[in-house]
């Protein structure tokens, strides 16, 4: 139904900044809350950030002031700013969305979404 695909990932530098981008496609009405998530080898996947389509967003402590999380409803697209990154950045960052469907009631939750991955790799 819903297909995500994130893109921008790739090698950077310890400090630098990168922005991965997730884009929606497919047959669907409406995305609600987005977010991003990320899966470092031998570790389980974690939250590193979500925004809701008002753009209130939540964040991780360990990215706190160094990540942001931003969305274009028009576009259907959810960012990731990553600002002053570190070795311990490195991960497979997924992109992932609950998708809405209209009833006679309002919206409602009808499924989620999650994007192949993107690897970030930052260079100690």
């Amino acid at each position: 139904q819903v297909q995500l695909v994130e893109s921008g990932g790739g090698l950077v530098q310890a400090g630098g900044s990168l922005r991965l981008s997730c884009a929606a496609s497919g047959t669907f009405f409406r995305l609600d809350t987005m977010g991003w998530y990320r899966q470092a080898p031998g570790k389980q996947r974690e939250l590193v950030a979500t925004v809701t389509r008002d753009g209130n967003t939540n964040y991780a402590d360990s990215v706190k002031g160094r990540f942001t999380i931003s969305r274009d409803n028009v576009k259907n697209t959810v960012y990731l700013h990553m600002n002053s990154l570190k070795h311990e950045h490195t991960a497979v960052y997924y992109c992932h969305a609950c998708v809405l469907m209209p009833t006679s009631r309002g919206w409602s939750p009808a499924d989620d979404s999650w994007g192949q991955g993107t690897q970030l790799t930052v260079s100690s």
